[in-house]
């Protein structure tokens, strides 16, 4: 147990030595060495660079507070210059069309199509309509966005006697409440419209005749 006990005293003597041999050695150093070290340490450092610094971009909700409502406002204008699509959908429109309504949609590129509306989703520039008639005795439904450039027109050809309590028909698809075709219907409204628009070109026509006839007598 005494070298044990006396190895701590050693270790001591050992730190005590090296700091004096430090001590010395420093003491020993030229002066040169010291004022070299004295003048890199007093020599004025250069100035820093600037760091270039850039103004923050002006906010977004500053330019425009709601983007989405401006996109939809400037695509609808494109979309829908008259508006009459717009206020056939309105909510706020007494004569909005209204789901259980007979329904004929125009078609720049391909035949027209019509049938009952089963549901009106409105979402902005994606409104569309669900259409369900018969092509050759089977029930088709077909999905049309209302402010589709190749949507030329909505009609509405026949409205529902009863406002319908519900907001999606789908129960028509069962054979009990499926109106089946509406080809009768569609030709009845068509032939109405004939009707109104040859009766303005008759009494045009005669009138012609009539100033005609004058100049020869």
């Amino acid at each position: 147990m005494r070298p044990l006990a006396r190895l701590k005293p050693l270790l001591r003597l050992s730190r005590a030595c090296k700091q004096h041999q430090r001590f010395l050695s420093t003491t020993t150093e030229p002066a040169n060495a010291w004022t070299s070290t004295l003048a890199a340490l007093t020599k004025p450092r250069k100035p820093a660079k600037e760091i270039p610094t850039f103004k923050p971009p002006p906010s977004a909700r500053q330019i425009c507070a709601d983007p989405i409502a401006a996109l939809t406002a400037s695509q609808l204008t494109q979309l829908d210059p008259t508006g009459a699509r717009t206020r056939l959908f309105s909510r706020k429109n007494p004569e909005v069309a209204r789901v259980g309504d007979v329904l004929l949609v125009r078609l720049k590129n391909g035949d027209p199509f019509a049938g009952v509306c089963l549901n009106i989703r409105r979402r902005g520039i994606d409104t569309g309509i669900l259409l369900r008639g018969q092509l050759t005795r089977v029930g088709v439904e077909m999905w049309y966005k209302v402010y589709s450039p190749n949507v030329e027109g909505i009609e509405v050809v026949q409205r529902r006697e009863k406002r319908a309590r519900r907001a999606r028909l789908y129960y028509m698809r069962m054979p009990k409440h499926d109106m089946g075709s509406v080809e009768n219907i569609v030709r009845q409204y068509q032939r109405k419209r004939a009707a109104l628009g040859t009766g303005g070109s008759k009494s045009k026509d005669s009138a012609k005749k009539n100033n005609t006839k004058r100049g020869r007598k």
